[in-house]
């Protein structure tokens, strides 16, 4: 702990304070309520201040940053519209379980509770979505705030805080003891629950796997991989968790999210083991909880997660064991394997399903325009290893999660929340993040229309991702429903859309229109060796609802 003795202002001081918890990036839109905080900012360049264009935008990049790098993507928004707006991310943020710190400038301490101009009750606001919600009550305490902000982003279940800043406290002058980062504690594995865990898959005859959750480094990867090779285990991905594992692997066998494999899921119901490792089996990984049942499944669960919270509130496992992804992947590689398994038919027979699912069939001759599934496919065989993926909500993302092959974590970003207009937003961040990597956004024209405006944001920093529109003129997902619940009635998902083209060279964009599967390749080409944000529009047709399903 060093001492800051000498006077600064609120603004100094919060940002002396992000520098010492190892923050370089923040997103922002500025607000007069944080002005010294931005004037600050001004003498650290080491911390790049990225301006978007709205602030719900801002706050995706920051899920994006800390779903990227396992630290807290760091935010920033003026009081009232701008923390209204922001909220998407921090809903984001928290059922992705993504560390994330939302600071929101404030009204003047003496005009609280009079309903000043833009002021919010932010504990009240925030109170139920993120871990933590604070306002800063007096100058000095700032470093003591944000180095709990950052302690209680990270520690357990990942996740959102927020921090309210008043005027006064960040415009006030005083001294103020800065504080070192601190230091995160993570639970290891018993080595009582270990040996139990041995000794239920030794007995087990249809075991799964289960990866998920976030806290997840390439060690950490590694580590399962080799415990599960060990073990010839199959292993599922729960909802846009697929770049946990490598999909090409043979002990990969699908995802259990929106468009899970019929034949998967047939699986999980017949499996008599689960390993879960880090997920939390939500709504749409366990299928409205109908694949494994709560609160006690059918299979024997062995649940592993970082927070102890998270053990029993949905389901009684059999065996939970709380241990962080990281340090349970370790313990699991240094088990002995089992020997007795006879897993071998079995873990095929998963993959083999897999293969004939995720491998896109021949066209249908009655469709007009781009063949999406072909399009998923030429990126899944081009793309590098480490190229990024990012995409928002809606039912294009059927095509993307059941055609590409993830291959690296952190490879992957998409909400779990069904968040749309997410994809370009966080694209942006992995860019530029990660300059010299592939990145390419996938959004449906419902979602881009979300967030397009922050084209200029990728223009005026230089972000040269890709991004393909999926053109179908409506918003699929609800039309699909539609036409399920109320056949022939459709009401308020057609959409009348701008030149997409048009509109992304007014930004100073490149942008190409393919109207046939076969120009895709090259347009791809063009676009990703043009040096510029790009945008391809694909003509789809309306009728093809999802990968299998087509509109009357």
């Amino acid at each position: 702990m060093a001492a800051g003795n000498a006077e600064r202002n609120g603004g100094q001081i919060l940002v002396e304070a992000l520098h010492r918890n190892g923050v370089d990036t923040i997103y922002c839109v500025p607000g007069e309520s944080y002005l010294p905080v931005l004037d600050a900012l001004h003498d650290r360049p080491d911390i790049q201040t990225i301006v978007t264009r709205h602030e719900g935008a801002a706050s995706n990049m920051a899920d994006a940053y800390g779903k990227l790098t396992g630290r807290p993507g760091i935010c920033f928004v003026t009081r009232g519209p701008g923390a209204t707006h922001a909220s998407n991310g921090v809903h984001t943020a928290r059922e992705d379980s993504t560390p994330m710190i939302l600071f929101i400038g404030q009204v003047d301490s003496a005009f609280m509770g009079r309903e000043a101009f833009q002021e919010i009750d932010y504990r009240q606001m925030f109170g139920s979505v993120a871990k933590w919600v604070t306002q800063v009550d007096r100058l000095e305490r700032i470093p003591e705030i944000v180095a709990r902000a950052f302690s209680v982003a990270l520690s357990g279940r990942p996740g959102p805080v927020v921090v309210a800043l008043p005027e006064d406290v960040l415009f006030g002058r005083g001294a103020a003891v800065d504080v070192a980062p601190p230091r995160i504690a993570s639970a290891a594995p018993a080595a009582s629950d270990m040996a139990e865990l041995h000794t239920r898959l030794q007995d087990a005859r249809r075991p799964l796997v289960i990866v998920g959750g976030t806290g997840w480094d390439c060690a950490a990867s590694a580590a399962l991989a080799h415990f599960v090779e060990r073990n010839d285990l199959p292993v599922a991905a729960s909802f846009r968790r697929q770049d946990l594992f490598d999909n090409r692997s043979r002990h990969y066998v699908g995802q259990l999210g929106l468009g899970v494999s019929p034949r998967l899921a047939e699986r999980v119901r017949e499996a008599d083991l689960l390993l879960v490792i880090g997920a939390r089996l939500g709504e749409v990984s366990s299928s409205g909880y109908t694949l494994i049942e709560s609160p006690q499944p059918r299979q024997t669960l062995i649940h592993i997660h970082a927070d102890p919270d998270e053990l029993g509130r949905v389901y009684q496992a059999a065996l939970p064991i709380h241990a962080s992804v990281a340090r349970a992947a370790a313990a699991l590689a240094e088990l002995v394997p089992v020997t007795t398994q006879g897993w071998d038919a079995w873990t095929r027979q998963l993959r083999a399903d897999y293969l004939a699912h995720s491998t896109p069939p021949a066209p249908h001759p009655a469709l007009d325009g781009v063949d999406f599934a072909g399009v998923m496919a030429h990126l899944d065989a081009t793309l590098p290893d480490d190229a990024i993926i990012a995409n928002g909500a809606g039912n294009y993302t059927v095509w993307v999660h059941r055609f590409f092959r993830y291959r690296r974590p952190a490879t992957e970003l998409a909400p779990t929340n069904g968040a749309m207009g997410y994809g370009l937003p966080a694209a942006i961040a992995a860019k530029l993040r990660h300059p010299q990597r592939s990145v390419v956004c996938l959004a449906g024209d419902g979602c881009f229309m979300m967030y397009p405006q922050e084209l200029a944001t990728a223009m005026q920093y230089g972000a040269a991702v890709v991004v393909i529109v999926v053109n179908n003129g409506m918003l699929g997902t609800i039309r699909m429903h539609q036409e399920r619940e109320y056949p022939g009635r459709a009401v308020a998902t057609k959409l009348a859309n701008p030149d997409f083209v048009a509109l992304a060279r007014a930004f100073g964009a490149h942008a190409e229109r393919v109207t046939q599967t076969a120009d895709f390749a090259a347009a791809f080409a063009r676009a990703s060796k043009s040096g510029l944000p790009a945008l391809i529009e694909l003509c789809v047709d309306p009728r093809q609802i999802t990968p299998q399903a087509r509109l009357a």
